[in-house]
């Protein structure tokens, strides 16, 4: 999602969302998660606003946020492509998968591509264990990879 915002009109929609979630009991990840949904990222312009409307310190919002790996601080690019770094897609060949599909992006873990088609995030089980290594591209499940499955792959998310 482009947004081409000033920063008066991001902290209206966030204090909207903010608003709409504060009295809720453990608001923080849902109003993260709302601001996300709403811009693509949580703007960290945003966090004050956050701290404030919750009483919180800036230093412990930033660091929910940076705990969670699904919070982003920047625009993603039109694809999503999450990796499983867990274990049982380790020890099935997810460490080679990884570096291919890096390879073929041009890029590492928590960028984007230059021409802003593809966003490569780590993920830390995707619960397809049984189907390891897996990728999720767009929110949609796939398993099994290979070389050659994740070149197919990084072809779907570069279109």
């Amino acid at each position: 999602m482009s947004l081409n915002l000033g920063t008066g009109e991001i902290a209206a929609r966030a204090g909207t969302i903010i608003d709409s979630m504060k009295s809720m009991e453990g608001p923080l990840l849902p109003i993260l998660h709302g601001i996300q949904e709403e811009f693509g990222y949580v703007p960290p312009d945003t966090l004050p606003l956050i701290a404030k409307a919750l009483n919180l310190s800036r230093a412990e919002v930033h660091g929910v946020m940076t705990f969670y790996h699904d919070y982003r601080d920047h625009p993603a690019g039109r694809h999503v492509l999450k990796l499983c770094r867990a274990e049982a897609c380790q020890s099935m060949g997810g460490d080679a998968v990884a570096e291919r599909v890096k390879q073929l992006l041009g890029i590492d873990f928590h960028q984007t591509t230059l021409d802003g088609s593809v966003t490569l995030e780590p993920v830390y089980c995707l619960g397809l264990c049984a189907c390891s290594p897996t990728a999720m591209l767009d929110g949609q499940l796939h398993g099994r990879l290979d070389a050659e499955s994740a070149e197919d792959l990084v072809k779907e998310a570069r279109q």
